[in-house]
């Protein structure tokens, strides 16, 4: 067989194994609107995670969790000990995720805070920045995960175990606080407890809400990213000051 035959073999069945393309991205993975709801995928719907297994700042590797139909890219600058996460993805919600992860494999307790920004003013409201605690980078995989949307919003979520819809505790801020963002989020795993922690202003971390039970089994990983909330255009966010400590007590 002629090696541009092969190519074309090769596309083909990409084609077949992965079915969602930027030209047919389904109905359900298309974000909310005036007359359009965002629904659950199809349960036995999944792709598998792209992972680039090379350190990047304190982190050991990133991956495309859900494989999103445009690859995500990750930088790090160790003179600002920036990451800048460029990410699409439908969502980090229901039953699997699209977003782009950088991690690191852990065991035990950890405490994990970060100052974040949105450099595009224009990206969508419910796109957003987390910091995840995940059993496995499959895309449905067990995960606690603490969230900024662009909007503002700072969320607390779980899901229970692999394959199952997400939990969460939501704090949304309105009348004098709206559209007020957090300049750090962070969390806190102390054994089987995790909490969510907050600066709005710079001032001190402080815990936002009772934390949540869920254990995980080690090692897992933990780390952070990014979702644009839009399954086939990606967006940027920038994250700064990264603590991650072995430890619980630790967020700063």
């Amino acid at each position: 067989m002629r090696p541009h035959s092969i190519a074309l073999l090769a596309i083909l069945l990409a084609a077949r194994t992965h079915p969602l393309s930027a030209q047919t991205v389904p109905d359900w993975a298309q974000p909310g609107s005036a007359t359009h709801n965002q629904v659950p995928p199809p349960a036995d719907f999944h792709r598998p995670t792209r992972t680039l297994a090379e350190p990047i700042g304190i982190f050991q590797g990133q991956s495309d969790i859900g494989a999103a139909v445009v690859p995500g890219n990750s930088t790090f600058d160790p003179a600002g000990k920036t990451y800048t996460i460029t990410s699409a993805g439908y969502n980090i919600w229901y039953s699997r995720d699209e977003f782009r992860y950088l991690w690191k494999k852990v065991s035990g307790d950890l405490s994990l805070a970060t100052d974040l920004s949105f450099p595009n003013p224009e990206g969508y409201g419910d796109r957003k920045v987390v910091i995840v605690i995940r059993q496995s980078l499959d895309d449905d995989a067990k995960e606690a995960v603490a969230g900024e949307h662009g909007t503002g919003m700072i969320h607390l979520a779980w899901r229970p175990e692999t394959n199952q819809q997400m939990k969460d505790m939501s704090f949304r801020f309105g009348g004098t606080l709206n559209n007020v963002h957090a300049k750090r989020i962070g969390i806190e795993k102390h054994g089987d407890e995790i909490a969510l922690y907050v600066s709005f202003q710079g001032e001190p971390m402080h815990q936002l809400g009772p934390p949540l039970k869920l254990p995980f089994e080690g090692p897992f990983y933990v780390g952070i990213g990014f979702c644009s909330h839009l399954p086939a255009k990606a967006d940027t966010a920038i994250l700064s000051n990264v603590i991650l400590e072995d430890t619980a007590g630790k967020v700063k």
